[in-house]
């Protein structure tokens, strides 16, 4: 049964890791108003309207394992249209890829086997040299300023 992990701490209280039992409700984006009060779901090939940054959750369908076109949408989504609510990942969602992920911005992921991963497999780097949609300094930036506050 599919698990909904959690990618990184929230304002509800949900902790990186953590494991939310069943995953969000969403609806496919042809389908979606926001006076549904739920989610939306894009496929990897979906342009991004403005209605969509209304809904509370957004998933991002991965059609297939080596497909990396939900990690550019994520990217997009938190930095050229600011969205700031839950990004959930859906579909062919890898374990060894979830750090990847998580730097893309998305807090959350439903894993299709429901295994829940090692933590190491969340944060197996304590820094990176890169910016990132969830650090958006690159590393020679933030070493004057200190250790990282990514939340691991």
């Amino acid at each position: 049964m599919p698990k909904l992990l959690r990618l990184n701490d929230d304002a509800n209280g949900a902790t990186n890791g953590a494991t939310n039992g069943t995953p969000p409700q969403l609806e496919p984006a042809g389908q979606w108003t926001a006076e549904s009060g739920m989610g939306v779901e894009l496929s990897v090939d979906q342009e991004i309207e403005e209605r969509f940054l209304a809904a509370p959750q957004i998933g991002i369908e991965f059609p297939a394992f080596n497909d990396g076109r939900g990690l550019s949408q994520a990217v997009l989504l938190r930095s050229r249209h600011g969205y700031q609510g839950d990004l959930v990942a859906t579909g062919a969602v890898q374990p060894d890829i979830l750090h990847y992920m998580r730097r893309c911005g998305f807090t959350a992921a439903v894993l299709p086997g429901g295994d829940v991963p090692d933590p190491q497999t969340l944060a197996p780097y304590s820094d990176y040299y890169q910016a990132c949609a969830i650090e958006p300094e690159p590393g020679r930036f933030r070493i004057e300023r200190g250790p990282s506050n990514i939340p691991t």
